[in-house]
């Protein structure tokens, strides 16, 4: 049972502990000093930095400030000599009244520790102030009657000074009827009176005249007089009796101007004058006189100014009341002043550490600031805090003043900025508060690499690009800000098919876009992997990769590749073989090809481009396979030479052709017989066909030329006769020169014309009729087809011919040529049989040169022209209507008319039976009449 009983002991010891750590720690931290009153600005109160233990150079660089509150700063820090000196005049007096000792407290702050240190500076008080009387003279009345012995307080003098220096003593002039008694109170005040010491006769001296000194201890010593002037009166026998010794009162503060506090009332039983009663101020202050009016009549005192609580929470003073017969009586008021809640809360920020990097630790002060109320009890208790979503906490330093804390990591990528409101409430009824606005910057660090918005990115670009080409854009985003924030990129170096990557592809170092350095081909590789890196500029730098995969497309760059049949090196022909017995649909061979491309530009058909016995073989369109359509037959050549075309399925599509030759036989052996046939024949006999299709070309040639030349002559004396008929004043109009030389010439030359002439001798008139010329490709003049432009002035003829019609010729017919259908050889529609074909044997030969010489003679002989009958050159006279240069081959294409860009060619219409441009007349023109 005995250890429960010492527990509550145990307890209180530990208490005691700690509370005399605490004051312990508190007045080890507190540095005293003491300075004169009135010293002049600028004295030396103490040294401070070696009292804190820090060098000069270190008060500016760690930050030491006093920081006070709400009052005129007293003293300051000299920075050169580190000592602790008067910022102005120093009143003792002004700042403590009669307090003593005359204490100033105020903190220094160490801002780099945020550590503050308390100063405590006693204000020594020297003899500045003389003994003061509320008035300079005073009148005191006595009744002749008062017994010696009596007592009569005399007003106080009032020093602000204090100790030796304060109010010591009082002296009285010397006189027979009065001297002065000093009274000690309880409260060290000291008290004059005045004592009769022998009785007053107002007969003798209605009036005495007293001089009261007051000196104080200093030195030197100072003082001060009053002068009292005693009046003998008439009997009054009652003095003026208060109800109560000590008048007390409590108001509210916040009174207004003008209430009545209390009213004091004093009793006399005299009567008349002797019983009428005065009242007035006997003892207060000269702060509290302004304050307070007394009515002297009635004893009521009312406020005169505004009470505060924060000045002066307590007054006191003496009430006089004086009757008529001079007696007086004696009174003291207390007034006592209720604080109420009139003022808010001021908040002063001591330090503010912004900006604060975002890895500041936790705890890291932000904020000290000082929160005080001038009110006092709970109107003065202040409570503060700050909004609950921030990662902040405050916490409570010495005495007023609190912390800002960071209570968590901060993120600048999250909140840059912190908009702070510290509220400081206090508790009073109803609470006032004050709010501060706190603006934090949050300085960034370098803690997040930049981001790609995809994991990986697959890029596509066509093969065969131009170098150069922009391929793709990357980008990455860095939440920091500044040189933390911009990106620089590259590519991780890595080898691909032995070149390095940077030889492929680069990418912009600022934008992240990636070129093209070289061409890209498909068939070589179809894509290419690389990492991008992205780095950021902070410090130290931060980067991330993302894998990025290009897929080469492919482009339709390459034409089909034949495999099958090859083509041999050795210079001879590949020979397939089908035998005479195929059958329709026997599979003769193959074409097999590849495409080095993909998918649709891979993709392959194939198609009979050329044969030389259409209608006989096949290709397969998918598979390449050739295969005959018929059977074959006796008359089909033994030798069969077949194109096959080879073609893909791109934009645009790509092509190769092959050539087959097909050998119709049952055997080898019969191949190699065949095969001595295919061979060109050494002997000069066998290209006799070709020597005369030379001469023959050779001769058309020559008498072309010589047409032109008698032509141009024709032409020329023509010009010359019309130059005379326009000398001799003929009427005939002429013609521009232009018509007969050059092109023109030719055209006239290469134009048959027919025409009969009618002159009589008794008509200015002729009838001229002219046939419908035929055009067979030549350059035809414009002008030749104007109705008013003759073409040709008869020499000897002297009429007009504009009256003259013109009677066109009707054009041939044309039923006696072949159709299209029934046209011989390789370029009609249908497949002939041997009697259409080319001819290929030595009859057929000898017959062609036959009809070759036979149209030089009649070129030679004048009597056909190149334009006579379409497509006949002549031939038809001798060999029928029937036979046209559609046998033989056309070789006008290879004649060139010198001075034109004309060429004699067989026009395309006449290889394919179609009549010629404006051949036979057969022109809807031909109908129209001309004048030549």
């Amino acid at each position: 049972m005995a250890a429960p009983k010492n527990r509550p002991h145990l307890g209180r010891l530990v208490l005691l502990c700690l509370l005399l750590r605490r004051m312990w720690e508190t007045r080890a931290n507190l540095i005293r000093y003491s300075v004169p009153e009135e010293t002049e600005k600028g004295y030396v109160v103490g040294n401070i930095s070696k009292d804190l233990g820090l060098q000069l150079r270190e008060l500016a660089e760690r930050g030491v400030r006093i920081v006070s509150r709400g009052r005129t700063q007293l003293f300051a820090l000299h920075p050169r000599s580190g000592s602790l000196v008067t910022a102005g005049r120093i009143d003792r007096e002004e700042l403590c009244a009669q307090s003593a000792p005359c204490l100033v407290n105020f903190k220094v702050l160490v801002e780099d520790e945020v550590q503050l240190y308390g100063i405590e500076i006693e204000v020594t008080d020297i003899n500045d102030n003389n003994p003061k009387f509320q008035a300079e003279n005073l009148e005191v009345k006595i009744n002749e009657i008062t017994a010696p012995g009596t007592r009569y307080p005399l007003p106080e003098a009032v020093d602000p000074d204090v100790g030796l220096n304060s109010l010591q003593n009082y002296q009285l002039s010397p006189n027979h009827h009065f001297s002065l008694d000093v009274q000690t109170g309880d409260d060290g005040t000291i008290n004059p009176e005045l004592v009769l010491e022998r009785a007053l006769d107002r007969e003798e001296e209605a009036a005495h005249h007293l001089v009261l000194i007051a000196s104080d201890g200093g030195e030197p010593r100072r003082s001060s007089t009053v002068h009292i002037q005693v009046t003998v009166l008439d009997t009054n026998d009652n003095a003026p009796v208060f109800a109560q010794p000590i008048y007390r009162v409590t108001v509210p503060e916040n009174v207004p101007l003008g209430t009545r506090l209390l009213t004091v009332r004093a009793s006399d039983p005299d009567e008349g004058a002797n019983g009428e009663v005065t009242y007035k101020f006997w003892k207060i202050s000269e702060k509290q006189s302004p304050l307070f009016q007394l009515d002297e009549n009635t004893g009521e005192i009312s406020t005169a100014k505004s009470l505060d609580y924060e000045d002066c929470a307590f007054f006191e003073m003496e009430i006089q009341a004086e009757d008529g017969g001079g007696l007086k009586g004696w009174t003291k008021v207390h007034i006592s002043v209720e604080d109420v809640n009139d003022n808010r809360p001021e908040v002063i920020v001591t330090s503010l550490f912004s900006p604060v990097r975002e890895d500041a630790p936790q705890g890291t002060v932000i904020v000290l600031f000082n929160a005080h109320d001038g009110d006092s009890g709970k109107n003065g208790q202040v409570v503060c805090s700050i909004q609950e979503s921030l990662p902040f906490q405050l916490k409570k330093s010495v005495e007023d003043y609190y912390r800002l804390l960071t209570s968590q990591i901060l993120d600048r990528e999250k909140t840059s900025e912190y908009n702070i409101t510290v509220t400081a409430t206090d508790r009073g009824t109803p609470p006032l508060s004050t709010e501060i606005h706190i603006t934090l910057h949050v300085v960034d660090i370098n803690d997040n690499p930049p981001s790609f918005s995809q994991t990986s990115y697959s890029v596509y670009l066509p093969e065969n690009n131009l170098r150069g080409t922009s391929i793709f854009c990357v980008t990455a985003n860095d939440p920091d800000s500044n040189e933390n924030a911009r990106v620089i990129y590259s590519l991780a170096e890595d080898i691909i098919q032995g070149a390095p990557l940077s030889s492929y592809v680069s990418i912009n170092s600022n934008t992240g876009v990636l070129y093209a350095l070289r061409s890209f081909d498909y068939e070589q590789f179809r894509d290419l992997q690389m990492q991008v890196r992205a780095r950021d500029s902070g410090d130290p730098p931060l980067s991330s990769n993302v894998s990025l995969t290009l897929f080469v497309l492919d482009q339709n760059d390459n034409a089909p590749e034949i495999l099958y049949p090859a083509l041999p090196t050795d210079g001879s022909t590949g020979v397939e073989l089908a035998p005479h017995s195929a059958e329709p649909g026997y599979l003769v061979t193959k074409v097999v090809a590849v495409d080095r491309d993909s998918g649709q530009n891979a993709w392959l058909s194939y198609r009979l481009l050329k044969a030389s016995e259409p209608g006989l073989f096949t290709v397969g369109l998918h598979t390449g396979e050739v295969r005959t359509v018929r059977a074959l037959l006796d008359r089909d050549a033994l030798k069969q030479s077949l194109v096959v075309a080879v073609q893909d399925h791109g934009q645009p599509p790509l092509s190769a052709t092959v050539t087959l030759t097909v050998a119709v036989a049952d055997s080898i052996p019969d191949i190699l017989a065949d095969l001595e046939s295919f061979k060109p024949s050494a002997n000069p006999e066998d290209s006799g066909l070709t020597l005369y299709l030379v001469v023959a070309v050779a001769s058309v040639s020559c008498v072309f030329l010589a047409f032109v030349i008698v032509l141009l002559a024709l032409r020329l004396r023509c010009w010359r006769t019309s130059r005379l008929l326009q000398a001799s004043g003929g009427g005939l109009a002429s013609l521009p020169a232009s018509h007969f030389v050059g092109v023109d010439g030719v055209q006239a030359f290469l134009q048959t014309y027919s025409h009969e002439v009618s002159l009589t001798a008794d008509s200015r008139k002729s009838h001229l009729i002219f046939p419908q010329p035929n055009y067979v490709d030549t350059l035809i003049s414009q002008e030749s087809f104007e109705k008013n432009e003759p073409s040709c002035v008869l020499e000897d003829s002297k009429f007009p011919i504009e009256d003259t019609p013109l009677v066109p010729q009707a054009p041939p017919n044309t039923d006696w040529r072949f159709s299209q259908a029934q046209r011989p050889g390789t370029s009609g529609s249908q497949n002939g049989d041997e009697t259409g074909t080319w001819p290929n044997n030595q009859f057929d030969t000898e017959m062609l040169q036959a009809m070759i010489l036979a149209s030089a003679s009649e070129a030679a002989d004048g009597s056909s022209t190149l334009g006579g009958g379409a497509g006949t050159m002549g031939l038809s006279a001798r060999y029928g209507p029937q036979f046209t240069l559609q046998h033989v081959p056309d070789y006008r294409q290879n004649v060139y008319i010198p001075g034109s860009n004309a060429t004699l060619t067989n026009a395309a219409g006449k290889r394919d039976g179609k009549a010629p441009a404006g051949g036979n007349g057969n022109k809807k023109k031909s109908g129209k009449k001309e004048k030549k």
